[in-house]
């Protein structure tokens, strides 16, 4: 994925409701889906922005979330691992992504085994699942970020993580500083377009009332502000700090309604190599390890900033091609498999809905 963002020239409209529209780099024909404001070229999978005027509008559903309402504890997470086997979204790249899966079995170890999430409160979606409600199309996707915030109260510890591919598009309505829109990438994104930041704020973000926590671990090409959050922690090497404030130029809102958000994601200029394992031996993605491997080293109560700093180090001296070395149940489905940096992250970064001392604050699950 090398090109993304952009408008394209007048749609021409079809019968049944449908429009097509130009691919901005490639010129491939593609059809303009209902609901949605951005669309992903299988032919170079590039990202067109559909300007406002050309989308086709879905009537009114409010959200369903019938699959996953059997389980509603105060701790719930969202895992999300895509491989895109199915679905060629790696053209050109030699293979499909082969740590997402291994990533979501680890998280999810992680937050039972560690942090007291009850299994049944913790839903994972990966594109090797047999129940069609537990493979991360975009649909699928929607329901559980609202399934994860539905009802959510004070006390609600929370969790969102993704692991796969991401995606970059020119802003449209003034909300970005940078200019340009973060999207994750479904299995279906071919079919059915991206989601974009603005969406998944809207979702999991803004509905979080005073008490509920979110913490977002995100493994994927241009995810470092993929929640749009309002501010971005900068940590040099010395280890000083600062937020920026990434609140829109437009003024929207992008915080919560009283609640906090965390992400840690990662930063990533989109020139990286992305590094693709033969198929005999599974991977789990740099990210999501340095991550995890923080947490098991790191005693309880460390500090945001030791967290961060201790990944970043994690990250640095492995790069793409360290063993994996997880010990004890949160790791032991994973031995002898190897870490890879599938998503070209350079190095880990966080934002959050609300600015604070990252060497005080503890990071509490």
């Amino acid at each position: 994925m090398n090109n993304f963002g952009g408008h394209f020239g007048g749609g021409r409209p079809h019968h049944h409701g449908t429009s097509t529209m130009r691919c901005k780099y490639c010129r491939t024909t593609l059809t303009v889906i209902p609901g949605e404001r951005a669309i992903q070229c299988s032919n170079c999978s590039s990202v067109t922005r559909v300007r406002r005027a050309d989308r086709i509008p879905l009537p009114v559903m409010g959200p369903m979330t019938a699959p996953f309402q059997r389980a509603r504890g105060n701790k719930r997470a969202v895992l999300i691992g895509i491989t895109y086997a199915a679905g060629g979204m790696r053209r050109g790249s030699g293979g499909q992504l082969r740590g997402p899966i291994n990533d979501v079995k680890c998280m999810r170890n992680l937050l039972c085994h560690r942090f007291g999430f009850p299994s049944e409160c913790v839903i994972m979606l990966t594109d090797d699942q047999r129940d069609p409600f537990r493979l991360p199309t975009k649909d699928n996707i929607r329901m559980a970020m609202h399934w994860l915030v539905q009802g959510c109260s004070y006390g609600d510890s929370l969790v969102f993580h993704f692991s796969g591919l991401g995606a970059q598009v020119a802003d449209d309505d003034g909300d970005e500083v940078d200019g340009y829109d973060e999207a994750l990438c479904p299995m279906d994104a071919f079919q059915r377009g991206p989601i974009l930041d603005d969406e998944i704020n809207e979702t999991i973000v803004r509905p979080l009332v005073p008490g509920a926590r979110l913490h977002a671990v995100v493994d994927a090409c241009y995810s470092a502000t993929v929640l749009d959050l309002p501010f971005l922690c900068r940590v040099a090497r010395n280890g000083y700090w600062q937020w920026e404030d990434h609140r829109p130029p437009s003024g929207a809102w992008k915080g919560t309604s009283g609640g906090q958000a965390v992400l840690f994601s990662g930063y990533s200029d989109g020139k990286n190599n992305f590094a693709v394992m033969p198929d005999a031996v599974a991977s789990l993605g740099a990210m999501t390890h340095s991550f995890i491997k923080a947490v098991e080293c790191e005693p309880r109560g460390v500090t945001y900033g030791r967290l961060l700093t201790s990944m970043r180090t994690i990250m640095k001296s492995g790069g793409g091609g360290m063993g994996y070395d997880m010990q004890g149940p949160i790791g032991a489905p994973m031995q002898h498999h190897k870490v890879a940096n599938f998503s070209g992250v350079q190095e880990p970064n966080l934002s959050s809905s609300e600015m604070f001392d990252i060497y005080r604050k503890p990071f509490v699950l």
